[in-house]
């Protein structure tokens, strides 16, 4: 092609998509397990008979009126306060994640994520020339108290607050935390005093397997500044990518003006809210988590059996398991040595935003949602076999005279 001066945000991506390898298996991106996929015949034939003067139409920007009452009422029914026009129907929660930075981002303004952070939400909120704070994490979530410390800093250096604070409160991504009510509470206190939004990516909420949920940060938010972003894809179908930002109505108002879409599509809208008005949701919901759960025991075993150096907690939901690799074992080459064996893993450096920072590199992150039992056994065996080629080949390294 002739040459052409990409913009930042394209300049450094690669000029072609890899293809998927035959016969690889993927542990490395959140796929629906095709089981559980739902049959939705009868819901399209509704949509596109008695609906279809509404399903092939431009939809409203802010989607379909009847999918926000739902909306709004399944949020409701889980604690929070919000009401139809505080809903806006996406394109799935990535888009959500987009519209949020339209509205609020400008050329060097700074977000808040933990560390680490969901991968694909670091190119998006950078694309918008943002900078990033980076605050830690342990079992009960974001770390409240080092984040309150940054923000005492930056205001007696009058310099400008972050403008959002995005997070992933229920079995995050990628290390399957869910935060605890107690941090919770203290970060809606945190943010309300210095007036800072907080992005709440909830997509596995859900996708439970044990223990009891915590409350939503939206249903503990009397400051409305929580900008809660749901979606449908890892509870019923990605492919239909269906998802939503429920928050304050001038937020949603400007949001649904910056949509490039004009209107999410009206038609797997309709699909969505035919299958949910029908009642079919919480059977389908113990299903996933049912069908999950297993996925994720058998993950487990497969892991301790295979890769007993290697340690992990087990999520009580979502997708994922984040591994804490030996400190001598490097988890970019072992992505690298892994997918040459024929399975895919994510290598933890992604899930990072700051690449100026030092970031331990000890970590991957595995999906066990897509694959099937036989091949959560084969991959891990797969992954094994690469982990004890790089071990073997550091060891050699070491021995070797100098």
């Amino acid at each position: 092609m002739p040459s052409v001066s990409f913009a930042r945000r394209a300049a450094h991506l690669p000029p072609a998509l890899a293809a998927p390898v035959t016969g690889t298996i993927a542990f490395e991106s959140g796929l629906a397990f095709p089981g559980v996929l739902p049959d939705l015949a009868r819901e399209s034939e509704s949509a596109l008979t008695r609906h279809r003067s509404e399903t092939l139409q431009y939809a409203p920007r802010a989607g379909l009126p009847d999918l926000r009452r739902w909306i709004a009422a399944y949020l409701a029914s889980d604690g929070a306060d919000v009401r139809a026009e505080d809903v806006l129907v996406t394109n799935g929660a990535k888009h959500a994640i987009e519209l949020v930075c339209r509205v609020l981002l400008d050329e060097g303004d700074a977000v808040v994520v933990s560390r680490p952070t969901y991968f694909s939400a670091i190119p998006i909120i950078s694309s918008f020339g943002a900078q990033f704070f980076e605050i830690g994490q342990d079992r009960e979530g974001l770390d409240v108290a080092e984040l309150s410390a940054l923000l005492a800093r930056l205001s007696a250096e009058r310099r400008p607050l972050p403008k959002f604070v995005y997070n992933v409160s229920d079995h995050h991504n990628p290390t399957g935390v869910t935060m605890s009510l107690e941090r919770r509470q203290a970060l809606i206190e945190l943010a309300g005093r210095h007036q800072i939004p907080i992005v709440d990516d909830s997509p596995y909420r859900s996708v439970r397997f044990e223990g009891a949920a915590v409350p939503l940060l939206k249903a503990l938010d009397r400051h409305d500044i929580v900008m809660h972003l749901g979606t449908f894809s890892k509870l019923l179908a990605p492919g239909l990518r269906v998802g939503w930002a429920a928050g304050a109505p001038a937020m949603i108002a400007r949001m649904a003006q910056l949509k490039t879409d004009a209107g999410s599509c009206p038609l797997t809208q309709r699909v969505i809210l035919e299958f949910c008005a029908a009642g079919r949701l919480a059977d389908h919901t113990r299903r996933v988590q049912e069908t999950y759960r297993a996925h994720r025991d058998r993950m487990v075993a497969a892991i301790r059996r295979e890769l007993p150096d290697v340690s992990f907690d087990v999520p009580q939901g979502g997708y994922y398991l984040w591994l804490t690799l030996p400190a001598a074992v490097d988890g970019d080459e072992l992505a690298r040595r892994a997918q040459a064996a024929g399975v895919t893993i994510l290598a933890g450096s992604r899930c990072f935003a700051r690449p100026d920072a030092e970031h331990p590199k000890r970590h991957v992150r595995l999906a066990f949602s897509q694959a099937t039992m036989d091949e959560i056994d084969e991959g891990v065996r797969r992954l094994a076999t690469a982990y004890r080629s790089l071990v073997a080949g550091a060891a050699m390294a070491r021995a070797a005279p100098r």
